[in-house]
């Protein structure tokens, strides 16, 4: 008798809902043509920025050239007599910075933009562009030399990671992070980090003042391989840290609650995400100065070509900010004869409006913020 009762309860019972997997694929063939558009183009702009400048390299001597540097024999040599010396020295750890940095930048994004489920997410809601520029303002208005002349980036490394690392523990309570709390904890970090870079402002002297706002508007002028070298691993561990993310993000898509019920720890993976940005963002921006709208632009242009799936977003996102980033740092040192545009003036041109755009669309889309 109580094995017809118990089969009748189980009739009864709703049938559990099938799991949600992950979001659809995009198509193969669309996704094959964008990795390769924009891997060509990544290559093409490479050669013509590093023959570009006051002094002009054909791109055939610079093909020459990188083949000599890595011991083989093919191609003509630069013809100028400082030609070699000067895309080693110069020009080919600027190319590979701009890579680097644009690659960080775009990826960093696209992971803020999952774990935030918000198309308007960018790497500097959690206050790390903030908080290294203020600290790479107070090495340079009080004179800080503790680390010779890699004080500013060693400080904005660190200001940047400690900013987000504030945001994040202010945000949590009861062992969990709200999304709303983690953006208006940003907000009200972000606002206090800027009146530190004011204030240091008025303190430095004109020359400290000039070297501030320089810094602030960003520029890969300057840089060295030594400096590759230790921004590039950073940049690749965060890149492939963000790829092992992707499927998880592409869960968390479906809800928190969905996303639990298929395994995923939503907390672990938002303290992972959010570190993950932090030391991405932090390694782009210490070298180089706060760089805007590229964790913006990119995600958002490569989520409607090839749809919502991190597994491709993220690796795409990161060519894409490579081939923005390399493009910008051209136009930023040719289309001024004699004179170089600073990089994160030209970035915040594109980004600003497409930010505008993005602002009204979504809005357009959701029928009104209400």
């Amino acid at each position: 008798m109580s094995a017809a009762v118990e089969q009748q309860r189980a009739d009864a019972a709703p049938a559990p809902s099938p799991a949600p997997g992950p979001l659809p694929p995009a198509r193969t063939g669309r996704v094959t043509a964008l990795f390769t558009v924009l891997a060509v183009t990544l290559g093409v702009l490479a050669v013509v920025s590093a023959g570009s400048g006051q002094l002009h390299v054909p791109a055939s001597e610079v093909l020459g050239a990188l083949a000599r540097g890595v011991g083989l024999d093919l191609g003509p040599e630069p013809a100028h007599p400082h030609g070699y010396t000067a895309l080693w020295t110069v020009r080919f750890p600027r190319v590979v910075m701009a890579v680097l940095v644009g690659a960080a930048l775009a990826a960093a994004g696209a992971v803020m933009q999952g774990v935030f489920g918000n198309p308007l997410a960018e790497p500097g809601v959690v206050g790390v562009s903030s908080g290294a520029a203020v600290a790479a303002a107070a090495t340079i208005a009080l004179g800080l030399t503790a680390f010779g002349p890699w004080t500013t980036a060693a400080a904005a490394f660190v200001g940047g990671l400690v900013a987000t690392f504030v945001v994040y523990a202010m945000a949590r309570a009861g062992g969990r992070t709200e999304v709303v709390t983690l953006v208006l904890t940003g907000v009200a970090v972000n606002a206090v980090c800027g009146a530190g870079l004011a204030l240091f402002t008025f303190l430095g002297d004109t020359q400290a003042r000039e070297e501030i706002v320089f810094w602030q508007l960003g520029s890969l002028n300057g840089t060295r391989w030594v400096y590759v070298a230790i921004v590039a691993p950073l940049v690749v561990l965060g890149l492939v840290g963000a790829i092992v993310l992707a499927r998880r993000l592409d869960l968390l898509a479906l809800g928190e609650r969905p996303a639990r019920h298929l395994g995923v720890d939503v907390e672990r993976l938002r303290v992972v995400a959010v570190v993950l940005v932090a030391m991405l963002t932090a390694a782009a921006v210490a070298f180089c100065g706060i760089i805007s709208f590229v964790g913006l632009v990119v995600p958002h242009l490569v989520r409607m070509a090839v749809g919502p799936g991190h597994r491709v977003l993220v690796p795409a996102s990161a060519l894409g900010g490579a081939v923005l980033l390399l493009a910008a740092d051209l136009v930023a040192r040719t289309v001024v004869p004699y004179a170089e545009l600073p990089i994160g003036m030209l970035t915040a041109l594109v980004g600003g409006p497409f930010f505008l755009w993005l602002v009204y669309r979504t809005r357009r889309q959701a029928g009104g913020w209400a």
